[in-house]
Parts: structure tokens; sequence; C-alpha cells
């Protein structure tokens, strides 16, 4: 099975769409995903994730089914340095190195700053959502891993049009690492494709491993310029 994650295109949040550079990015990614066997596509309720989404629609003659637990991970949190609310990422190195337990898996939702934004109940609103997704294609959360049988459709592929900090969350439950050293520490450009994959070296268990992580090849090719949103540096333009 593969799932296939994509950003939504350069954002502009004040109307919840694009900009004209992001419109651009949905339409070239359109050309790359028109090469795809997909089985179902979802996406986010948000206005840029089905703005993005919908070349990809059209040209596929396909519908998305819209999943609330797909929009942005909503769960701001008290910031310790300013005491405002804020998302749970990008915090500044003393920050992470004063609260070692944020990259804990069974103590990051306790840390205090975490415990500001209702923090467990958020993070299970994505990964139940996930593991409910999964179980339509027979993929059986237990533990750390996945189990599948002779109903399972194991060459399915899902395509999710999203948001940086969701896809984080949703890496994070498959991967078994905590969100904030994936939110701390990938870039994911506006429009690119991370694509997950499923292993199943024993019958019947399964573990998810990245194959590719914020691939842009559909924009460098067509020389579009990576946009720069949701990182605090400007892209290397490979």
């Amino acid at each position: 099975m593969k799932i296939i994650f994509i950003r939504h295109g350069e954002p502009n949040y004040e109307i919840d769409s694009l900009t004209e550079k992001g419109w651009r990015e949905a339409e070239l990614l359109s050309k790359r995903t028109a090469k795809w066997n997909v089985t179902d596509f979802y996406c986010s309720p948000l206005g840029r994730a089905k703005d993005t989404a919908s070349f990809t629609l059209k040209n596929a003659g396909r519908e998305a089914e819209i999943l609330p637990w797909l929009r942005e991970f909503d769960a701001p949190v008290l910031d310790p340095e300013t005491g405002k609310r804020r998302i749970p990422w990008d915090f500044l190195p003393d920050v992470l190195d004063a609260n070692r337990d944020l990259y804990d898996n069974d103590l990051w939702t306790k840390n205090p700053i975490m415990q500001t934004g209702n923090m467990d109940e958020n993070y299970r609103f994505v990964t139940d959502g996930l593991d409910a997704l999964l179980a339509r294609y027979g993929y059986v959360r237990d533990g750390y891993r996945y189990h599948a049988s002779d109903e399972t459709n194991r060459e399915a592929v899902i395509v999710c049009f999203c948001h940086l900090g969701v896809t984080c969350v949703a890496l994070s439950h498959l991967l078994n690492t905590t969100p904030v050293q994936l939110w701390q520490g990938l870039f994911l450009a506006p429009t690119s494709v991370t694509i997950i994959g499923t292993e199943e070296r024993k019958p019947g268990e399964v573990y998810f491993r990245c194959q590719t992580v914020g691939d842009v090849h559909h924009l460098l090719s067509a020389g579009e310029p990576v946009s720069y949103y949701g990182a605090f540096n400007d892209p290397f333009q490979f």
C-alpha cells in the first residue's frame, strides 16, 4: 500500500486559498498526479487544500472524500516565552533543550507546554482518524505495527491533500515517533509529495517506511521555484 501526502500550494491564509504562484504549483502538480493509478482521493476541509486538489480531481474525473482530521493540526499552545497562543512547533532551540521530554514518545503530550493545548485529545483525533482510514483497506493497528489479512488491499494507493503540520502528525504515528521531531526537523514545501509505503517482511505484520519526503520535482522540472512557506531559510533550488 502507498499513502501519498500532498501539502497544499503556496497559501493565501487571509482567504484560505492559494496565491497566484500557488495556483501555478497546483496545476503543475496535476500533470504529475495524472500518471498515478490512484485508488482513492482524500482532502482536508480547508480551502487551500481543496483548491490544490481541484486540478488533479478535474483531470482525473474524480472526487475526493473530505476528512475533518486532515485539516491543519489545530492545537495551539501557550508560548513559554511570550505567554501567547501559537502553533505547537517552530520553537527556538533553547526551549527544546529545556524540554527534552518533547522527544519522548511516552511523555511528550504530558509536557507542560503541550498540556496547554489539550494535546492528548487533539493528537488522538488525527491518529484515530488515520487508523480508521487504514482499517478500510484492511490494516489494523496493534501497538507499533499493523496487521494485514487475506482481505487487505495491499495494492491500494491513496492520496491525501492536506497540510504540513498534520502530515507530520500522521507520519509520527506511522513511524512511531513524536510529531515534535518532525515539526522541528522537516520542511515540506507547498505541493510537495511525501510517499509512505507498507513493508510486510513477515506475513500479516506491517510497518510503514517513508519512500519520498517533500519531493517537488514537478515544480523544478517546469522552472517553478520552490516556495519558502513553512521554512526559515530559502529552499535549495536543486
